[in-house]
């Protein structure tokens, strides 16, 4: 797997999440698969098939985080180059065709959040603005066709 960079808060909240997996989710897990087993035949207690499934899912996503934190790098936003588009860079765009202006900080994919103007460097709009400049132009494809976008100011 890549390295992935996050801001300080944005690697604190995964590590928040893989500890709370890894106490609380294991601990209501262990839970619900004596509460199935106290119900009789295992052999045919659907209620504790699915309860180990449910633990292997748990276990599959514990694995995975742990993966994801393993391999991230918090970026000093200090040492990111604001005469282009680079991750954790804050960029102001143009809808060519309608002239509406909008800011987007691009950032790894766990971090995206739309609502906050966060959106992932994996998304088309993000791929698409990566390396520009102030003042250059994006054609990007979304899922509504083709639009064009203008770079209008690039911050941290």
């Amino acid at each position: 797997m890549a390295v992935n960079y996050y801001t300080k808060e944005g690697l604190q909240k995964l590590k928040d999440e893989l500890s709370e997996l890894k106490t609380k989710g294991r601990a209501d897990m262990a839970k619900q698969i004596a509460e199935a087993r106290d119900k009789g035949d295992l052999s045919e207690n659907a209620e504790y098939d699915a309860a180990k499934e449910a633990q292997g899912l748990l276990e599959l996503k514990i694995s995975k985080l742990e993966t994801v934190v393993g391999n991230a790098r918090i970026i000093d936003e200090s040492s990111v180059d604001t005469s282009k588009v680079s991750i954790l860079s804050t960029v102001k765009i143009k809808n060519k065709k309608n002239n509406t202006k909008v800011k987007y900080q691009l950032v790894a994919e766990e971090e995206a959040d739309l609502k906050s103007g966060k959106i992932s460097i994996q998304s088309p709009i993000g791929k698409g603005l990566l390396g520009k400049k102030k003042g250059e132009s994006a054609v990007i494809r979304v899922p509504a066709g083709d639009m064009e976008f203008e770079i209008v100011d690039i911050t941290i």
